[in-house]
Order: structure tokens, then sequence, then C-alpha cells
């Protein structure tokens, strides 16, 4: 199969939607796929058997046209549109990509539902392009159970997860203490984890001030957070992250803090072993689409996020994660989220924290990229045949 992969995110660029695509455009070349890849200007591919355009830096009208003449040299048999908004600069440009080759069938796979910029005041336009893009898709994959049930009017449509694109390989003389030490914890200290880029949805500020409420209370807590600040898809994350800075230093907590800094992905493993528990506060609650919980379950860690918003099967409170509710005093007050008592729950009960590191072990085998990779494949051929 010639396969064409349209990016607006690709390595060397930090992001999950860049991560995703080199590691499935890999799985693809290794099964002996022709893969050619289109993406902007930052991208780099080492790989020879596999051919990436790489001139993009604006997705505009312009890129339109580079797009219709890439599909032609390359005789593609289909073209996958990796669809997050952020990663395209807001365009609504891309929107057109699947009437543009209406003789090749796109599918379109849908890390986010978020809606374009198109101008000032475009109000309900702007969800429509985002359906528009949908609808004119040959086929559609959602990433997460929130916007499958969106897509799901789609004649050809899939829920296909992500995996993690950290994989737990740490080294056979790989040295636990010493890991955590460079995350600023002792013998004694609980160590929470944080991993991913900051922006609001992930809740950041809330593991910030539950972390200061142990640490008053007198438990030994630290806290590492792993990665990168921000991504380079999305420039409003940098002013969160400011937040968090000023937050921490009003706190107090500062000394409590470690900050990894970007680290490539065997650190980002060794980090996750080396914690006593991951804390994921995600303020519109957990889902697939979220790498840094993916990540987490393949490591097999001790797990604290927040109730999904949707029902997930797979995701089993007290048995693979525990999970935060937002809880409502009054209905003069909005509601409010804390990840606190489960992380004091994890301290206190070392059965507790074993059964969900286990049963985060056994959830992993839902996303591991073999079988991502060969229920994608079966839809591009089931939506080519149709």
């Amino acid at each position: 199969m010639r396969i064409g992969i349209i990016t607006g995110e690709y390595p060397p660029m930090q992001g999950g939607v860049g991560a995703y695509t080199r590691i499935m455009a890999h799985h693809f070349a290794d099964l002996g796929h022709a893969v050619h890849i289109f993406a902007g200007h930052q991208a780099q591919e080492p790989r020879a058997d596999i051919t990436l355009e790489a001139t993009t830096r604006r997705w505009n009208y312009a890129a339109l046209r580079r797009i219709r003449q890439w599909v032609d040299d390359n005789a593609l048999d289909v073209v996958n549109l990796q669809f997050e908004t952020a990663a395209y600069q807001m365009s609504g440009w891309v929107h057109l990509i699947p009437r543009l080759l209406r003789d090749v069938p796109v599918i379109t796979t849908f890390h986010d539902l978020l809606v374009p910029y198109l101008f000032p005041k475009a109000g309900r336009l702007r969800e429509w392009a985002m359906m528009y893009l949908a609808s004119r898709s040959g086929g559609v994959i959602a990433t997460n159970h929130e916007d499958h049930a969106r897509l799901s009017h789609h004649p050809h449509h899939a829920l296909i997860p992500i995996g993690s694109n950290i994989p737990d390989d740490s080294p056979p003389d790989y040295d636990r203490e010493a890991w955590r030490l460079r995350a600023g914890a002792g013998d004694d200290d609980f160590l929470v984890a944080h991993f991913g880029f900051m922006n609001r949805s992930k809740g950041v500020d809330i593991l910030v001030e539950d972390v200061a409420r142990l640490i008053n209370a007198e438990y030994p807590v630290k806290l590492v957070m792993i990665g990168g600040r921000t991504g380079d898809s999305d420039g409003a994350n940098a002013a969160y992250a400011d937040e968090i800075d000023a937050l921490i230093a009003e706190l107090g907590i500062g000394q409590y803090v470690t900050w990894t800094g970007y680290v490539d992905s065997a650190a980002v493993s060794a980090y996750l072993r080396a914690c006593d528990v991951v804390a994921l506060p995600f303020t519109d609650g957990a889902s697939y689409r979220r790498g840094s919980l993916m990540a987490a379950i393949q490591h097999g860690c001790a797990i604290v996020t927040t109730k999904p918003r949707v029902e997930i099967p797979a995701f089993v409170d007290g048995e693979n994660m525990l999970m935060a509710r937002y809880e409502l005093i009054s209905d003069s007050t909005p509601p409010f989220l804390h990840v606190s008592p489960g992380i004091l729950q994890l301290y206190r009960d070392d059965a507790l924290r074993e059964r969900i590191q286990r049963g985060a072990r056994e959830l992993a085998a839902h996303f591991q990229w073999e079988r991502i990779v060969a229920d994608t494949l079966a839809f591009f051929e089931k939506v080519m045949k149709a």
C-alpha cells in the first residue's frame, strides 16, 4: 500500500501528535508499505525508506496546492490526515483537503475536535468547518470515546486509541534510587510525578495546590515534573506555565518541586519507574487521547487521575487507577476537584498501590502499537474497498 500521511506536527517538534505519527509511519514501513509524509518545514525523518516533504511554513491555500501535487507525484493509494487544530496553526484551510483530493481516499485521524480560527465572530461556522472535514473524509478515526461519539454518524468510523510514545525499556542496570535522587526524592520521600506538557486541561494548578496541602500537613511528598514545559503547537501553554511558576512561588514549595526539562524517552521511562505515584488531574476527565496517561499505564504506575466524562469500560476505579471526582458543596459555588485524597490513599496503603500497579500493567495490553497499527491498516483497507 502507498500511504501518504499529512501532519502539522512531526519530530523534532515536541508534541504527542508528532510522536504518534512517527511511530505509526515507522510501523507501516516495517510492514513493507511505502510511506510518504507531508509535514511542516521543521520536520525531519532519518529513515531512507520513508520520504518526507517538509517545506510548508504556513497551512494556507498554497500548501493545499503542494499537497495535491505531492499526492500525484507519489501515486498514493490512501491519505491519512493527522488532525489536531493547533498543529496546523489553527488554520481552516486543512478542512478542505478531502474535497481537494476527491480521487484518493482521505482518512482523517482526529486527535481532538477543537474548532479552527477562521475570522472574528465566525461563531457556528467554526463548528461547521470541523464537521465538514469529517463528512468529506472517506473515513474517520477517533482516538478517544468522547470524539468517537460525535463522529459515529459517519458511515465509516472507528475508535482506535493511541499508544504510549514512551517505551518501557529501562536498561538492565537501571538504578531506581539514583533516579529518585535526580527527581529530588530521598529514601523516605513519597515521590509524586506529573508527565506531559502543561495546559489548562491538565490541571497542573490543582496538582500543585494539593501537593502544597500535603506538604503543609507534614507528609513527606516531593513532586517531579517530567518533560518539557510546553509543546511547539500551542503558544497559549506558555502563559499557563508562567502561572504555575507563580503559584509554586506563592505557595512556597519550590524546594519540593523538581523540573526535569525536556528529556529523551529513555529518561522519561526512568523517571516514571522511579516515582511512587503519577498524578494526572485532567479537568476534562481521563481519556484515551491522553498520551501521558498511556505512558503511565505502559509503565505500570500507580495512577491518580480524574473520572472520565463518558463511560470507558477499560478504566476501573480502584483496580487500574484511582479516579477523583468533581465535588459540589452548594449550588452557589463552583464544583471543585482534588487529587490529594487519592495520593494520600496510595501513600498510606501499600497493598492498594501494588494492586493499582498490577492493574495498570494488565491494562497496557490494550494499547500496544502492533494492535493499533493492525487495526488502522484494516480500517484503511475497508475504506478503500468501499
